[in-house]
């Protein structure tokens, strides 16, 4: 995971605790669950995208998602991020949030296509390089 995060500069860059941290088994408060779906393909090694969500009570949040930089812009996104919508429905969700860098375009288009809506702006929320933030929900009911 943190290789193909490597491979794209505006993803989250997390530390490898962080995704060790994904993998332990812990306490969290009822209502609440954290998920990291890995995605590849049987003709190809290595992982193709992973996306990482937490849920609090009916809330989520979009914490991460990568796709290797061969298999972008070919919908790879859409499905895994549609997958995840429908996931997050199925279990009674009401919002989806989500913070993305200012300069990430193509992403920002992804997140307006599945009925993201921005509504916010978190300044210097990024580092190397320091960048703002745009924050999204998308209401599920």
């Amino acid at each position: 995971m943190m290789a193909l995060q490597r491979e794209s500069p505006s993803a989250a860059q997390w530390s490898q605790e962080q995704y060790d941290a994904l993998f332990v088994t812990s306490s969290m408060r009822r209502g609440s669950e954290r998920l990291a779906w890995i995605t590849h393909d049987d003709a190809e090694p290595g992982i193709l995208a992973f996306l990482v969500a937490q849920r609090v009570d009916r809330e989520w949040e979009l914490e991460n998602i990568v796709v290797a930089g061969s298999k972008r812009r070919r919908g790879v996104a859409t499905a895994v991020l549609a997958v995840f919508v429908t996931h997050a429905r199925a279990g009674q969700g009401s919002e989806i949030f989500l913070e993305v860098r200012e300069s990430n375009l193509s992403a920002r288009a992804l997140y307006r296509k599945l009925g993201f809506e921005e509504t916010g702006l978190r300044k210097s929320y990024y580092s190397s390089p320091s960048e703002d933030a745009i924050l999204c929900r998308l209401r599920l009911y």
